[in-house]
């Protein structure tokens, strides 16, 4: 390949310094589920990272699909921009980074339409990529490990980390979504569904976690065997209680 491990950490350090890299602990996120994959080709690599969460500003659950590499597909145009300076200052920043977003739950009167932070009282079902699902009974969250902070009522985070517990792959990116920023010649290589993740927050760089340097070496083009974790993962959301406390 025609990148090596160190430009790789170097490309994701430059990423974490201008906040492009995903925080787990976002504090205008709540997290629920997330996942990793590993994408190369001769020529380049991406590192994708899926947050699925609730953010109260954006009024639905969603995934932010981050990417970062060698090289990104881009999310915008021209067009989307107010002028020409708007447009360059986008494509210089966006050369190793970009990001999207999906939403597999659907709007509906599940929402307390007086508050876009709690259940609805009488809410029962929901739609989560195209199939009806009935609300669970309180009891549901305590099984999941969630514990609910205004009970008998149901934060909109509480239910997403619910739906994270029972339909992970459902509130996820599908195969083509986590490929919306990676350039179509290159090849998935490495998927995880949990990590050792830097605490950003704490001041670490991604080039100074072992798990990171060990992806870097698989991206630089070692078999994916490579990889192989001593340390327990910290991506469940339990270990960010700070995500979404803003």
């Amino acid at each position: 390949m025609s990148h090596d491990a160190q430009q790789i950490l170097s490309v994701l350090d430059d990423c974490a310094q201008s906040f492009s890299f995903p925080m787990l602990d976002n504090g205008y996120v709540y997290p629920a589920a997330s996942r990793l994959s590993l994408f190369r080709s001769a020529q380049d690599w991406c590192l994708v990272v899926e947050i699925f969460g609730f953010s109260p500003r954006a009024g639905l659950p969603d995934v932010q699909i981050q990417t970062m590499g060698s090289r990104v597909k881009l999310q915008r145009g021209p067009e989307d921009f107010a002028d020409s300076l708007a447009y360059a200052s986008y494509l210089d920043n966006s050369a190793h980074n970009e990001s999207a977003f999906v939403y597999p739950v659907d709007e509906g009167d599940w929402i307390d339409p007086e508050d876009g932070e709690m259940l609805a009282s009488d809410a029962s079902t929901l739609t989560l990529r195209g199939k009806s699902l009935a609300l669970p009974p309180l009891q549901a969250y305590a099984d999941a490990g969630i514990e609910l902070e205004q009970a008998p009522r149901v934060q909109v985070f509480e239910l997403a980390r619910y739906l994270a517990h029972v339909e992970r792959d459902a509130v996820l990116a599908t195969r083509e979504e986590r490929r919306l920023c990676v350039p179509d010649e290159l090849e998935e290589v490495l998927v995880l569904d949990a990590w050792l993740h830097p605490d950003l927050a704490g001041d670490e760089l991604p080039s100074s976690s072992h798990c990171l340097q060990m992806l870097a070496q698989v991206l630089a083009g070692a078999p994916a065997s490579t990889y192989r974790p001593e340390q327990a993962p910290n991506t469940h959301w339990s270990h960010w209680p700070d995500g979404g406390t803003l």
